[in-house]
């Protein structure tokens, strides 16, 4: 974050221009904005957020509005921007149906701590409460998925709630903030001139933990002295910018790692002391030897269900070290032995020159092995399978093998997602975008618009299922209209792939509801002028991605994958990592 004073001499043109002038509520919104340099807005109008659209009209060469198709589109291309920006992404939408709208979004965020900041219309004061047309009680509705949200009634609170919302949402741990707007707050006159004075504190908030000296001490005295540790890479080291820390760490102590889903990119896949992903549907090796490890060093994970499977005995022959920013996840599913309340990216600062140096190959090779069953039981199935059909798992690895190595993939929910978190490369921080804790089907294509705005200089890939696609398809369109060179891949099995592989496995194979008869894809995208094709067949394969990967804008491809594949490994819920199955 940068320091009050730094963005005071930062201050945009037009916020230094409006100084000491009476402006109304909806330009000083405009202007709160630029001063949080906050250029980038994901909106639908609507009447009650008008007012607002009619100042954003005269500041349109300062502040670039992207028109989604949904709100939900607004919400999650808001997320995709933060994930890639390192800043708070804005979505705006109109009271009722368009704040509700929003709040998808905004809970999938909450969840996975990305910083928004989301401005809703309202109707006017004297209406609030009487069931007005579109009037919604929205502050309720988000209470329970917003770090902090607030009603503006008066036009003067304009400047003072957009600072406190930007400095909320983006310390500590980040998440999400609304800010609901009346309409006449909107169109009144200032009754004071308009000055921006940026927040650094928030009475009862302290989002900047100072290290504990003594916990510290006590890691680096079961680091030390370890002879199987395993580290848990979480989404916290990508949101502190930590990965180079991590690095450095992980190379002088020479202990693994292992990422969960959201953690995957802040440490490189080909490096040899990568240990795969946690979780469900993770690697053998990670999962399955976690209960083996002495020590475990978790940084900025929280311990969730599809990591710890069944909690019954897990990790309780081993020391815990939890790195976490917020202290209510200490103890919440695990009980930690030294808990470290820090930003990641400031505890592995710490770490790193008091550790001592020291390998652990036995260890390591312990994970190799690993690897070798699961390539024997699983992989080289899944990447050379003989069959006709089209596996998951070739496509993702074939596209990882021809993209640039900036490449961001940013997934859906369902197969495809694990399938693509399984068999990605990822050699540069930043790469990988999707859904976690909330599990959104339709987050992949507006996110995949925000991560394109957000990084021109970025190759975007969003990697989309059949039945995620058809959630928020109409986001097509916001491509069409500004041109982003999205590459858009939708492995489609004509089925909801992750529901049916469970009612085959636990419900007796009672396809109930999963079987889908899909419209033409390629026709739909070429009705919104974007270049499209589909391949059914392998020996087309390695061409059309290549052809999708180098093409100068948008680009569809539909691949025609096998339409009961099933995705292993398999922690089934309910049971202990351990009894991960490969088949």
């Amino acid at each position: 974050m940068l320091a009050t004073k730094d963005k005071d001499k930062q201050m945009q043109p037009a916020v230094a221009a409006a100084t000491g002038k009476r402006v109304t509520g909806s330009e000083a919104l405009i202007l709160s904005l630029l001063a949080e340099q906050a250029d980038t807005i994901f909106g639908y109008p609507g009447g009650a957020i008008m007012p607002v659209y009619d100042a954003l009209y005269q500041f349109r060469d300062q502040i670039n509005h992207i028109l989604v198709r949904h709100e939900q589109g607004a919400a999650h291309a808001a997320e995709g921007f933060a994930r890639m920006a390192g800043k708070p992404g804005v979505c705006m939408a109109t009271s009722g149906p368009g704040a509700t709208n929003l709040i998808t979004g905004i809970a999938d965020a909450f969840i996975d701590s990305i910083p928004m900041v989301c401005i809703t219309g309202q109707v006017t004061s004297g209406l609030l409460g009487t069931d007005a047309f579109q009037e919604i009680d929205i502050l309720s509705l988000s209470s329970p998925v917003t770090k902090w949200n607030y009603l503006v009634t008066d036009a003067d609170e304009i400047p003072a709630v957009v600072a406190k919302a930007f400095y909320i949402a983006r310390t500590g741990r980040p998440g999400p903030v609304l800010i609901d707007i009346a309409k006449d707050a909107q169109q009144a006159l200032l009754t004071k001139e308009f000055s921006y004075k940026f927040h650094d504190k928030v009475s009862g908030y302290s989002p900047k933990p100072e290290i504990n000296e003594q916990a510290i001490e006590q890691a680096v005295r079961l680091i030390d002295n370890a002879k199987k540790p395993l580290i848990f890479a979480g989404h916290g080291i990508q949101i502190a910018k930590g990965e180079e820390q991590l690095m450095e760490f992980v190379e002088k102590t020479g202990i693994p790692v292992a990422s969960t889903l959201l953690g995957l990119s802040v440490f490189p896949t080909a490096h040899p002391l990568y240990a795969g992903m946690l979780g469900m549907h993770g690697n053998y090796g990670p999962n399955f030897l976690c209960n083996q490890a002495d020590v475990i060093i978790a940084i900025g994970m929280r311990f969730d269900d599809r990591v710890t499977g069944n909690l019954d005995g897990y990790l309780e022959n081993c020391k815990i070290i939890h790195i976490e920013i917020d202290p209510a996840e200490f103890h919440k599913n695990v009980i930690a032995d030294v808990p470290v309340h820090a930003d990641a990216k400031d505890a592995l600062e710490k770490l790193i020159p008091l550790v001592k140096e020291n390998k652990h190959p036995e260890w390591r090779d312990e994970f190799h092995k690993c690897y070798d069953q699961e390539c024997d039981k699983v992989i080289n199935g899944d990447l050379r399978d003989p069959s006709e059909f089209i596996k998951m798992g070739q496509v993702i690895n074939h596209l990882s093998e021809i993209a640039p190595k900036d490449m961001v993939m940013v997934t859906d929910v369902g197969q495809h997602q694990m399938v693509a978190a399984r068999y990605a490369k990822f050699h540069s921080p930043d790469s990988w975008i999707s859904s976690g804790g909330l599990g959104t089907m339709g987050f992949a294509l507006p996110a995949a618009i925000g991560a394109a705005v957000a990084r021109p200089d970025r190759p975007v890939v969003a990697v989309i299922g059949d039945g995620g696609f058809q959630m928020t398809i109409q986001e097509l369109g916001t491509i069409m209209q500004y041109k982003l060179p999205v590459k858009i891949l939708v492995l489609n099995n004509n089925f909801l792939g992750m529901v049916r592989q469970w009612q085959e496995m636990f419900f007796e194979n009672r396809y109930s509801f999963v079987e889908m008869t899909n419209p033409d894809f390629v026709a739909i995208a070429k009705g919104y002028f974007i270049e499209s094709n589909r391949v059914s067949n392998r020996e087309e394969l390695a061409d059309a991605l290549q052809t999708a990967m180098e093409f100068d804008g948008p680009y569809f491809l539909e691949v025609k994958v096998e339409k009961e594949e099933k995705v292993f490994p398999m922690i089934p819920s309910g049971e202990k990592v351990q009894n991960i199955r490969l088949e």
